[in-house]
């Protein structure tokens, strides 16, 4: 085997800081921009509803329902068919805005602008009762978001690893 191929070149700076988009628990990496769920109403009826339905309840597989607070016990490990939503199960809000950015819509991801994926989540909180209706998201407000079921993970303390960035 050659020492090396030869083939492809070096990311430039401008290709790497495209790729380098996440955002943690803590928010870290949320990007300028705002949105509120009428705002988000109409790109999530654009952009989402086909594969999540009309009022986020769910689509043929594996288009998961976003919005219900059922199962608010808890019960996913020993309930296995119990629906996971955004309302009953996502810890934190920030890592919407990395989920939709990188891969929604499905059939398009990383289309979204900043606005939008605001927009979209201001909507999803709003339709699962975790935020008012008119408050905005943006970087400042969403890792302020409280998420019904965050304290009923374990945080990942495990030692070795980079952690946050």
């Amino acid at each position: 085997m050659p020492a090396r191929f030869d083939v492809g070149r070096p990311a430039t700076p401008e290709e790497v800081s495209a790729w380098n988009i996440d955002v943690n628990a803590a928010g870290e990496g949320l990007p300028t921009g705002r949105g509120d769920a009428a705002a988000g109403a109409v790109v999530y009826a654009t952009r989402c509803s086909s594969c999540h339905g009309a009022r986020g309840e769910g689509g043929v597989p594996p288009n998961p329902r976003l919005v219900g607070r059922e199962s608010r016990d808890f019960s996913f490990a020993t309930a296995p068919a119990a629906v996971k939503t955004v309302g009953n199960y996502w810890p934190y809000a920030t890592t919407l805005f990395d989920y939709i950015r990188r891969a929604m819509p499905q059939t398009a991801p990383g289309t979204l602008t900043a606005d939008e994926t605001y927009a979209v989540i201001a909507w999803i909180l709003a339709e699962n009762d975790v935020i008012p209706r008119e408050q905005v998201m943006d970087a400042t407000s969403l890792p302020a978001v409280r998420m019904p079921s965050r304290d009923r993970f374990v945080p990942d303390d495990r030692r070795g690893g980079a952690g946050f960035r």
